[in-house]
């Protein structure tokens, strides 16, 4: 939980592996060169508990965490998120389809992701406080 940034997500009508394979291996190739150690951390899904979610968290030497049963609080950063999608996004607002649905989520991750600051991250966005620090360290 460096900057909170999304690195990648699957939208769909129901849950499959594949909707959770698919952004898993996007995000891991995305902090695959990370010098540190990477956790992948999610509730008890049965998604996160299949052969191929472990095998392939294996294959890129990530460290897997998950919640413990009925413990929302090991998930906070992600609870916290969508408690944010559901306020500022649509609250009180009807969608009429899910490509409706799926267009608003796609929209709200660039704004949280690019513009929405937060004070934590000294007054900067996520992207804008990665960018920031990353050229701090160099």
């Amino acid at each position: 939980m460096f900057n909170g940034e999304i690195l990648s997500y699957g939208i769909g009508m129901r849950p499959t592996l594949e909707l959770a394979l698919k952004p898993l291996e996007e995000a891991l190739e995305i902090v695959k060169v990370s010098k540190y150690r990477t956790t992948v951390h999610s509730d008890q899904g049965w998604q996160y508990q299949h052969n191929k979610w472990v095998k392939t968290l294996k294959e890129y030497r990530v460290y897997q965490s998950m919640s413990r049963k009925g413990n929302c609080l090991d998930n906070s950063p992600m609870e916290n998120f969508f408690a944010l999608v559901k306020q500022e996004m649509y609250y009180g607002e009807a969608l009429c389809s899910f490509e409706e649905l799926k267009k608003r989520i796609e929209e709200y991750i660039d704004y949280y992701n690019n513009k929405r600051i937060k004070q934590k991250l000294a007054g900067m966005s996520p992207v804008q406080y990665r960018i920031h620090t990353s050229q701090s360290a160099a």
